[in-house]
């Protein structure tokens, strides 16, 4: 059998050190799915939901910081990958998507299944380009893996499913079609020089960190310490940095608590470190900022900034060090850090289940997973609830890892990531903090976890309700509308799907049923009817907030509903 040109394809593929591939089948991938075949060298995920094998595909390039594969078939098969590829390329991980397409002869006739891919992944990728003959098709597979890995970001190849078939000819693949390179990117000498005269004039230091400090634990603490500095972090960055840090004062934005937003508030110097913090009413108006970034265009673009400069984090830091020359008191570190312990002893205080007191309060079912699962467990988070619950009380340590859609904020994401992530880490425990909402949207994939053998751990948030667009309503002052979900018995249907399912009812019985989940050596999804009327509040309640309530409450009371405010007080008030 004379190589194709989907051969090609899949030895590219194999040689950049791709493992697996996600998607579904379909005509139009017939030649790729026969090659991957033939090879034997590359797993092919069959989940039920192509937006599922985009996400999946994030989670394990999000793990591994190598490129993964994602697959859908012409049409819908490849229009299904749009929102997990928009989520992996804000999330900046490498993910390459197999775009299949309609016979080329047909393109521009309206042919059945017929779009303009083209057109419809430019936004969410970085690289996007049809392969059309033999010549080009190795180094254009080449420049898609390449710009992947250079920028993690996401580029697709549109492969038409005649052209796959066609024999490649006499134009050898590369043996190595993407080159990962390390580079040492910190600002220059002077740039450097007029950082740490901010720094050193600066009486009340604080740092905002993201994302970027990944891989700078250390560093960032030394900052911390040559500046005294209290240390706020943004989401993305609270599993690199909230561990062993005697300067940490917790979260700001909205899913955060007062002590991370007072610490921005009261500073006189902001020094944000590898963040595009994006809420901008959490920033200080009067405060000198400065932004560290390895992209300079992220600089400036959620609030003003005294100075910004572009450079990674760690290195950049171990080049300002030996430049900050002043001795900082303690007493704004101090006074954040006495703030945050505080906040965080009322939000322990939170984290109770009395037996018989019904329903659980999450925040009790999140302490009992965090204190539960193992040391290097993966957690992958809904929107919404589960994302703040998680922010709140999930318990980093440096090698526990915390995966969501924190850029692209969309519903459903932790049960895809969650494949992706088990099947890049068989080993590790893997616990999806599953939204009642976001898993029904994307049910159907619990299959998958059956037919790969896979053994999630599915923790579903069972409230009866989009629990976080409920609040945001109240804030507004608008009556709950269309928030309501009518569930079934989550553990039933897993239990029919031949899937463990627990469903807990009375915190009594909370502890042993996780005990009882994380023993099994299988799936399970572990159904924990929570209560609705929990609120997660954040930290900074504007007035138009505060108004946006009493409206709530006297629409309630005038439309029959009273009954929701005195549950409200009850639910919050009495513990």
């Amino acid at each position: 059998m004379k190589k194709n040109i989907a051969d090609s394809v899949v030895e590219s593929l194999i040689n950049a050190g791709v493992k697996r591939i996600y998607g579904i089948v379909g005509d139009s991938l017939n030649a790729i799915m026969d090659s991957v075949r033939r090879s034997g060298q590359i797993q092919w995920i069959h989940v039920r939901h192509e937006e599922v094998a985009a996400f999946a595909a994030g989670a394990e390039a999000e793990l591994e910081g190598s490129i993964a594969v994602c697959a859908g078939s012409s049409g819908p098969g490849n229009l299904h990958l749009i929102n997990g590829l928009y989520d992996c390329y804000r999330n900046r991980v490498p993910v390459l998507a197999i775009a299949a397409h309609i016979p080329s002869d047909e393109i521009g006739s309206s042919y059945f299944q017929a779009t303009h891919p083209e057109q419809i992944f430019q936004e969410c990728s970085a690289f996007c380009e049809t392969i059309m003959t033999e010549k080009q098709m190795p180094r254009t597979i080449n420049m898609a893996i390449q710009t992947a890995i250079a920028q993690s970001t996401v580029s697709v190849i549109i492969l038409p499913g005649d052209i796959a078939a066609l024999e490649a000819g006499k134009h050898p693949v590369s043996e190595i079609p993407g080159h990962v390179t390390r580079p040492v990117v910190h600002p220059s000498t002077d740039e450097l020089q007029k950082l740490a005269t901010y720094l050193n004039e600066g009486k009340k230091i604080s740092l905002l960190c993201g994302a970027g400090c990944k891989g700078a634990h250390a560093e960032v603490m030394q900052l911390a310490e040559r500046l005294q500095s209290p240390m706020v972090t943004a989401l993305r960055g609270k599993e690199h940095l909230e561990y062993n840090n005697p300067y940490f004062a917790g979260l700001s934005g909205l899913i955060g608590y007062s002590s991370g937003y007072h610490t921005m508030m009261d500073c006189d110097v902001l020094l944000m470190l590898g963040t595009d913090f994006p809420y901008r009413q959490f920033y200080p108006e009067k405060a000198i900022i400065l932004q560290v970034d390895i992209d300079p265009s992220h600089i400036g673009r959620r609030t003003n900034v005294n100075y910004g400069l572009c450079g990674d984090v760690k290195h950049t830091i171990e080049q300002l060090l030996p430049l900050l020359t002043t001795v900082h008191d303690s007493n704004h570190l101090q006074k954040c850090v006495d703030r945050y312990t505080k906040v965080r002893e009322g939000l322990d205080e939170l984290a109770v289940g009395k037996p018989g007191h019904t329903p659980i309060h999450p925040q009790y079912l999140m302490k009992l997973l965090s204190d539960a699962a193992t040391d290097d467990a993966i957690f992958t988070a809904d929107v919404g609830t589960p994302t703040v619950w998680a922010a709140r009380y999930l318990q980093m340590n440096g090698q526990r890892r915390l995966l969501g859609s924190f850029n692209h904020g969309t519903m459903a994401n932790a049960l895809p990531q969650a494949i992706g992530a088990q099947a890049t880490a068989p080993e590790r425990q893997v616990i999806s903090l599953s939204g009642d909402g976001g898993l029904s949207m994307l049910m159907g994939d619990l299959l998958t976890l059956k037919q790969h053998q896979l053994p999630i751990k599915t923790v579903v948030f069972n409230n009866g309700a989009l629990g976080f667009v409920e609040l945001e309503m109240k804030a507004a002052g608008f009556l709950e509308t269309g928030t309501s979900l009518v569930n079934p018995d989550f553990s039933a249907v897993a239990n029919a799907l031949g899937i463990m399912g627990i469903r807990v009812e009375d915190p009594a019985d909370l502890p042993s049923a996780i005990e009882r989940m994380l023993a099994h050596d299988g799936p399970v999804l572990l159904d924990v009817v929570i209560n609705r009327q929990e609120l997660s509040m954040p930290p900074k309640i504007t007035l138009k907030q505060a108004e946006g309530f009493t409206v709530w409450s006297m629409k309630a009371i005038l439309n029959g509903r009273g009954d929701e405010i005195i549950d409200l007080a009850k639910s919050n008030l009495l513990r």
